[in-house]
């Protein structure tokens, strides 16, 4: 796991480098996964409901990041725990169909784009009002629309993980009755926590204004600062 990360800050995803450069081939295999997994995210709709699995274990306190904690101040309701709500979604099929309906939506209709090229800071978190935004501010926007649409925000927690490139980015963790699932901006489908490949390092606790550690790795990005 490459280091510099770490120092460097908490990164959304593929990197302006990486998304674009590369072979012809790449860019072939690139197509056919985003169509397969487009595919795969219609069916999801569709599909029943998912089946039971166990849900991810908090392992003791976390700092909270920085673009998070200055994103409280301004949107202290987004932050407020409110221990009287379920801290589990019952997991309908209705409850399901809109979960999986605003991931999609929410991921086809922003445009990716780091915080240095939209606002010129290295990190910041909000709502991408103007339908531009990085990792974190998908996930904000998916939980605003889930909890307009009557589900638990103390059931929805942003978390930080590890990706498959060994960068690092931000999810929403919605924890449900038959386990936990991530929406992601990377791909549409909404996937149990264990299948995303993810390394889980810490999320918004449920008991407090706070984080929690998943338990994924010792040293923790500090921000949050590509798609």
């Amino acid at each position: 796991m490459r280091q510099d990360y770490f120092k460097n800050g908490l990164f959304c995803g593929l990197n302006e480098k990486s998304a674009f450069s590369g072979t012809f081939i790449k860019t072939v295999l690139l197509g056919l996964s985003l169509l397969f997994s487009g595919a795969a995210a219609q069916a999801q709709t569709l599909a029943s409901l998912p089946v039971n699995s166990a849900p991810i274990s908090s392992v003791g306190a976390a700092k909270p990041l920085l673009g998070w904690s200055q994103f409280c101040e301004k949107f202290r309701s987004e932050c407020t725990v409110d221990v009287t709500e379920a801290d589990r979604i019952e997991l309908t099929p209705q409850a399901w169909k809109t979960i999986v309906s605003i991931n999609q939506r929410v991921n086809s209709s922003i445009k990716a784009v780091t915080d240095a090229d939209h606002f010129g800071v290295v990190d910041t978190w909000g709502f991408p009002d103007d339908g531009k935004g990085d990792c974190e501010d998908f996930q904000l926007l998916k939980r605003r629309l889930l909890v307009e649409a009557g589900l638990p925000r103390r059931a929805m927690r942003m978390t930080v993980v590890i990706d498959e490139l060994g960068e690092g980015h931000a999810v929403l963790m919605v924890r449900t009755n038959r386990g936990d699932f991530v929406l992601d901006n990377k791909i549409s489908s909404v996937l149990p926590w264990h299948r995303t490949g993810y390394v889980y390092i810490k999320r918004e606790s449920q008991d407090a204004t706070g984080w929690v550690s998943l338990g994924g790795i010792v040293s923790s990005p500090t921000t949050t600062a590509n798609r």
